[in-house]
């Protein structure tokens, strides 16, 4: 699926924006750099991301909790559904007015500011597919763990994406422009618990509609049929946007101890 999602790094690729935001909200750009809801193209990458947000939701209720890296703020939002509160922390100047307006429900607040700088002790910190994003992992994985450090029931939720899955065939790396790093299981494990005495790895794996998608064109070679029919841009346009959190599915490494075929890896981690 990854190789038929739209190309967002193509500088000569017309730009895309959000649709259909409230009134007073400035709509995001679709640059690569952050997954945004609300477009179409994108709703592969929006529902793989939004899934693992969901999952963390369930198990913060009540809790404080930090969305470092927030990005455009919807997970933010997914986040205050149930917990006690949360702050969506993010550097970047439009995305943060974006969030700041667009989500304003009880108990979640944003803040502008470096993720490596906010101080505000948390019970649990949300740190996602922003890992690879930046030069010191160490520093910062060491800095979410000094955030829950008073808490009673502390745990640091990270996520990113596994390069062996998101990397073409043969290739070191998926050349995205943004990510400085990209990890293999067993990489991220390391890093992870360079920080934490407990890392328990999660991979995310397709599910329902995904999967069955995925073996027809493994098994037959569906990518090659629908472009000699020269119905790719057809089939994709309905595809894409029918694609929802059900179609994913995140496993304990405990249950699949490979998780070299994961399309994402989430480490809860904990001191």
């Amino acid at each position: 699926m990854a190789e038929d999602a739209p190309e967002r790094t193509d500088p000569t690729a017309p730009r895309i924006f959000q649709t259909g935001q409230p009134d007073g909200v400035p709509p995001l750009e679709l640059t690569g750099e952050r997954t945004l809801p609300d477009v179409p193209e994108e709703n592969y990458w929006y529902q793989r991301h939004l899934v693992v947000y969901e999952w963390i939701a369930a198990r913060t209720a009540g809790l404080r909790v930090v969305d470092l890296a927030c990005g455009e703020g919807y997970g933010s939002a997914v986040l205050a559904g149930t917990a006690g509160s949360v702050v969506g922390v993010d550097a970047n100047p439009e995305a943060f007015e974006h969030a700041r307006l667009r989500y304003t429900r009880p108990g979640l607040r944003f803040e502008r500011t470096l993720i490596d700088t906010f101080a505000e002790p948390c019970d649990a910190v949300v740190f996602l597919q922003t890992i690879e994003h930046v030069t010191n992992p160490g520093e910062i994985l060491d800095h979410c763990g000094q955030l829950v450090a008073a808490s009673a029931s502390p745990a640091v939720y990270v996520s990113t994406p596994n390069v062996l899955t998101l990397a073409p065939d043969g290739a070191e790396r998926s050349g995205n422009p943004w990510h400085v790093h990209e990890y293999r299981p067993d990489e991220f494990r390391d890093l992870c618990r360079g920080s934490f005495g407990s890392v328990e790895l999660f991979g995310l794996f397709h599910a329902r509609r995904l999967r069955i998608h995925e073996v027809v064109i493994q098994r037959l070679g569906w990518d090659t049929v629908h472009r000699r029919l020269g119905i790719t841009g057809r089939f994709y346009r309905r595809f894409v946007p029918a694609i929802s959190t059900r179609d994913f599915a995140l496993v304990s490494e405990r249950e699949r101890p490979d998780l070299r075929g994961a399309l994402d890896l989430l480490a809860v981690c904990r001191p």
